[in-house]
C-alpha cells in the first residue's frame, strides 16, 4: 500500500499530536500520546470515535499511538461505505501506518472489535508486533455470541429492575438492528453506555460526560458484495506466534469472562487478567489496574525496536 505523509514534514510522525497520512488515497487521522515503547490503540465499535479509549495512565509510560480506523471519525471513507469495512482492509491500513511511523517491535492493544482487528492482524501480519493485548474481545461473533449476549443484558436487567435509566437502555439494545445513519448509531451508542459498565449509575456523575461525548459512524458489518462479515479464529489462533495479553473485565456484557477465557485456553502461552471491578471499559473504571497490567506485558515481552 502507498503512504505519503500529508503532516509531518517538520515533525516525526512519532511526535505528540494529531497527524494525518494518505494511505491508498484515503487520508488516515492519527494521534500520538505519551512517551516510552511504542503501542498501537485500535478503538472498538466498528465506527465509535476513538476519545473513549483515550488512555492517560497508560501514557505515563508508554507511547500510545491511536489511529483513527477508515470510515470513522475524521479519517476518509470507502467509495462503498458503510460496507466493505474487512478485517483484512482494517490490518491493511494497519500495516501501512505502522510503516509510515518507521517502527517495529510495537505492541498492538485492540478494544472490543478493535480486538477482533488485532488479533487477525497478529495472525495475518505479525513481522512488526512484539505483542498483543486483546482487550475485551472474544473469537467469534455470529448466533453463539448473540445468544450470550441476550443473556447477559437480562441479567443486566434483572440486576437493574426499577431503576428509572433502565428502559432507556433496553430501548437501546432494541434498536441496535435499526440504527442505519450515524445519528442512530450514536444514539444506540449513548442509550447502551451505563450497560458497559461495572456500576455506571453508582459513579453517573464521572461517567455522565463521556456518555455524552460519544460519536459514532454508521458502519453496516456488511463487506463490498453486501454479505455479513462474520469472524471464527478458533481454529487459527493457536497459531498465534506473538505474545499476547488477554484482558477483559468481570463485569463486561458484550465480550465478557466467558469468551476472554476461551481466547486465553486457546492462544498458547497467553496471560489472562480479569479486572474484577470493571465492564466494558477497565481503562476508565480501573485507569491505573489496567496501566500497570499494560506495562508489564509491554516491558516483559519488549524487544529492540528498529
Amino acid at each position: 500500500m502507498s503512504t505519503t505523509p500529508l503532516s509531518d514534514h517538520l515533525a516525526g510522525p512519532l511526535t505528540a499530536g494529531t497527524h494525518t497520512v494518505e494511505i491508498d488515497g484515503l487520508v488516515q487521522r492519527y494521534h500520538v500520546h505519551g512517551t516510552g515503547p511504542v503501542c498501537i490503540a485500535h478503538s472498538g465499535g466498528p465506527g465509535i470515535d476513538w476519545e473513549y479509549l483515550r488512555m492517560p495512565e497508560l501514557e505515563r509510560h508508554l507511547t500510545v499511538v491511536y489511529p483513527e480506523p477508515i470510515g470513522s471519525g475524521a479519517s476518509g471513507r470507502l467509495p462503498s461505505h458503510p460496507h466493505g469495512y474487512t478485517r483484512d482492509r482494517y490490518s491493511r491500513y494497519l500495516d501501512a501506518l505502522l510503516e509510515h511511523l518507521g517502527v517495529f517491535g510495537v505492541h498492538l492493544l485492540g478494544h472490543s472489535h478493535g480486538g477482533f482487528v488485532a488479533q487477525y492482524h497478529a495472525l495475518h501480519r505479525p513481522e512488526r508486533l512484539a505483542g498483543v493485548i486483546l482487550y475485551d474481545s472474544l473469537p467469534v461473533t455470529g448466533p453463539e455470541h448473540a445468544a450470550e449476549t441476550v443473556r447477559q443484558v437480562e441479567a443486566f436487567a434483572d440486576r437493574y429492575a426499577g431503576h428509572p435509566g433502565l428502559p432507556e437502555v433496553l430501548a437501546a439494545f432494541q434498536a441496535i438492528p435499526t440504527a442505519s445513519d450515524d445519528a442512530s448509531y450514536t444514539a444506540v451508542a449513548r442509550g447502551l453506555f451505563p450497560a458497559y459498565f461495572a456500576d455506571y449509575w453508582g459513579r453517573e456523575a464521572e461517567f455522565a460526560p463521556l456518555r455524552a461525548a460519544v460519536r459514532a459512524t454508521h458502519i453496516s458489518g456488511l463487506d463490498e458484495d453486501l454479505s455479513p462479515i462474520l469472524i471464527d479464529d478458533r481454529a487459527g489462533l493457536g497459531g498465534l506466534t506473538v505474545p499476547a495479553l488477554v484482558l477483559v473485565g468481570r463485569h463486561d456484557f458484550i465480550c465478557g469472562v466467558r469468551w476472554a477465557a476461551e481466547l486465553h485456553e486457546l492462544i498458547p502461552g497467553s496471560e489472562l487478567l480479569i479486572l474484577e471491578d470493571s465492564g466494558h471499559f477497565g481503562h476508565i473504571e480501573e485507569p491505573d489496574a489496567f496501566a500497570q497490567a499494560v506495562t508489564r506485558f509491554v516491558t516483559s515481552t519488549r524487544r529492540p525496536a528498529v
